[in-house]
């Protein structure tokens, strides 16, 4: 198999992909259908398959068009993107640092993580926040510089991605105001008749935080769980439940959102990790966010 393709093949087949159709494609593109087809027929002779075949009067996908169509989306469309991207490097001095957000870490946690880089004069930050695997993908395709997560990421040989610790918190109990004094009355042991609000299993914490519960031989009395931390203290500080968080953020959490802390949670701690694609990072204000780095 001649895998020398031609990237201009790879496009028609991609149009015509889209479009579910040779004469639509070609109108699109502007060429006559024969060139349209005779540039598909191209692309699965250097290939070896068939990408494409007829039902009724359209095309569908082979599940050999299914695969290339799927990597066919991400090269064209990080394509469409180029134009906007140069511009926007010409059109003023800045410093772009993409950033991957993981679902489950601790968004007030985000800022501190960050806060290396904010004093950068000309910094342009963007955040993408997803899944933890998805993240890691679109680190792996170079669409993001750094990927912040609360978890290490797994080792995977098709997937070369390098995880560098940024530290670790330790948790505590925190209760709005009215519940506070029920929660410290023998605390911990108080949390399985006082309103508990939990992180769901996307937060690498939750595991340590069901340990916790266990050895010490207490149900907690779950009124809610939450993927987004944001989410869960906003409703924990709004009355509804006591809820572990990292003391990284204790100031900000009494300060702006009014809570008691209540007491630790032993043995339990927060960790975080900065994601990237290269051992030694090579990114500028990268490597600023590790520990010991300028």
């Amino acid at each position: 198999m001649d895998t020398s393709f031609s990237y201009r093949h790879l496009h028609y087949f991609w149009v015509v992909a889209r479009e579910g159709g040779m004469a639509r494609a070609a109108d699109r593109l502007g060429m006559a259908v024969q060139t349209v087809s005779t540039q598909v027929r191209e692309l699965e002779r250097s290939l070896g398959v068939t990408l494409l075949k007829p039902v009724g009067r359209g095309l569908v996908l082979t599940e050999a068009g299914v695969a290339a169509m799927r990597q066919a989306d991400l090269i064209f469309q990080l394509g469409e993107e180029l134009p906007a991207m140069v511009h926007d490097a010409v059109s003023a001095p800045s410093v772009r640092l993409a950033v991957g957000i993981s679902e489950g870490l601790p968004k007030l946690v985000v800022r501190r993580l960050l806060q290396p880089v904010m004093q950068e004069p000309h910094l342009r930050l963007l955040c993408h926040e997803d899944e933890f695997d998805d993240l890691l993908g679109d680190l792996a395709l170079h669409r993001l510089d750094v990927v912040l997560a609360d978890r290490p990421a797994a080792a995977n040989p098709n997937l070369k991605v390098y995880s560098h610790a940024l530290g670790t918190s330790p948790m505590a109990w925190y209760a709005p105001p009215g519940l506070a004094e029920a929660a410290l009355q023998d605390f911990p042991r108080s949390l399985a008749k006082v309103p508990v609000l939990l992180p769901t299993t996307h937060a690498a914490v939750r595991p340590r935080l069901d340990h916790w519960f266990e050895r010490l031989g207490t149900k907690p009395h779950t009124v809610g769980e939450f993927e987004d931390s944001a989410l869960l203290v906003t409703f924990g500080s709004s009355g509804m439940g006591v809820f572990a968080a990292a003391e990284w953020v204790h100031d900000e959490l009494t300060t702006r959102f009014g809570v008691q802390r209540i007491g630790a949670c032993e043995g339990v701690e927060e960790r975080f990790y900065a994601i990237g694609t290269e051992k030694k990072v090579q990114h500028p204000l990268v490597q600023r966010l590790l520990p010991g780095k300028p």
